[in-house]
């Protein structure tokens, strides 16, 4: 209006990252078409890493007023260590893709911040050097991902090599027995960038770039597994701890408490395999029930908010994991962008359960969330 002071931007603050929408903004301007939709994009119509993320919107919370939040505490234990909030980096491969020191930086973050990470098959750094990378800095867990290799002298040497460095578990992904259909890959001819190796794998740049991504893959990965023999072979070569990581029904819950592992990790392979499979926030009651509280229930897919994390605990995940939000935090500023990353979800978790009038982790329940009905009353759950 005339008269009125017009706003004027302060300079410096254009970029400033507000939340994981803005990183995600901010370091798809950073990186290469052909690398940003490898790391951005799903399967087919992309129903599913669309609905990973909108299915929460259902959900409202049933926040308590007048409770004295002073000393609310995040932290949580995963494998007998105090972490400082319950969310964790997923093993997302090939991180050197968006930061040359890839997954170094964001095991250093890691641990600088207080949490742990999964380390990729596909890591484009060995384990040892992911390890180190995050002890130099402070204490730090990791878990091994693994798929079922054809090669079991290969997965073996993986295994112990993992055990040897001081991982904590083993993260069978189990929903890639075959490689999931995605366009852009065969649109692009997508290839691991160049210089990039698999050492995990024992892999040179030179191995890989030999064939298509997806080519790669079908070569190593063994279509042929089940729970009968993947289970007891890997429990016979290990004593590390056995999570299934891309459940997403009841019956493979119910399999996998069958079977003595673990864990699980409701999981759809962040909307990258096949495509229409529920949200992981959906499927996330079923599995929790089924569990029963006979093996513990992680989550990943779709978190982009501490609100959504919070939403989570409420339906009975014991803790979060996140991929494509430490990507982006290497695309835009390699380990301070990961911990920017970390400091965004912990500022958002937190004040969160504080706003909601909770003081710890445990008070975080169904009590706490309504599911949106279309007649209009929030329903309890």
């Amino acid at each position: 209006m005339a008269g009125q002071p017009v706003p004027v931007p302060v300079k410096g603050l254009e970029d400033k990252i507000l939340c994981i929408k803005d990183l995600e903004e901010a370091a798809s301007k950073k990186l290469p078409k052909i690398i940003r939709e490898f790391f951005n994009d799903g399967s087919t119509d992309q129903v599913t890493i669309h609905e990973n993320h909108t299915a929460y919107n259902k959900y409202r919370i049933r926040a308590r007023v007048l409770v004295d939040v002073a000393k609310a505490d995040t932290s949580t234990t995963l494998w007998g260590r105090r972490i400082t909030f319950p969310l964790c980096v997923s093993p997302a491969g090939m991180q050197a893709a968006a930061h040359p020191d890839g997954e170094l930086a964001t095991s250093r973050a890691c641990a600088k911040k207080g949490v742990n990470q999964g380390i990729s098959s596909f890591s484009n750094y060995s384990t040892a050097d992911v390890r180190a990378a995050g002890l130099s800095v402070g204490p730090i867990d990791h878990a091994m991902q693994m798929y079922t290799l054809k090669d079991r002298a290969l997965a073996l040497r993986m295994i112990r090599e993992a055990e040897a460095r001081g991982c904590k578990a083993i993260f069978l992904t189990a929903d890639s027995p075959v490689l999931g259909v995605r366009y852009n890959e065969h649109r692009n001819d997508f290839r691991t960038p160049k210089g990039l190796g698999f050492p995990n794998f024992g892999w040179t740049s030179e191995m890989i770039r030999a064939q298509e991504h997806g080519n790669t893959f079908v070569a190593l990965n063994d279509d042929g597994h089940s729970w009968a023999r993947e289970i007891p072979w890997l429990r016979s070569v290990t004593g590390m701890e056995i999570w299934i990581k891309g459940v997403v029904t009841a019956e493979d819950t119910l399999m996998a408490v069958q079977m003595g592992c673990e864990g699980i990790v409701v999981s759809n392979h962040g909307g990258r395999q096949l495509d229409g499979v529920p949200a992981t926030i959906d499927a996330l009651p079923e599995c929790v029930e089924a569990a029963a509280g006979r093996i513990r229930v992680h989550i990943d897919g779709g978190i982009r908010s501490g609100t959504e994390m919070f939403k989570a605990l409420a339906l009975g995940a014991e803790c979060c994991w996140v991929g494509r939000p430490a990507l982006w935090g290497l695309a835009y500023d390699g380990q301070k962008g990961v911990e920017i990353m970390l400091d965004t979800f912990y500022i958002e978790f937190k004040r969160c359960m504080q706003l909601a009038g909770c003081n710890s982790v445990k008070d975080i329940t169904k009590a706490c969330l309504g599911v949106v009905r279309p007649d209009g009353p929030l329903a309890r759950l």
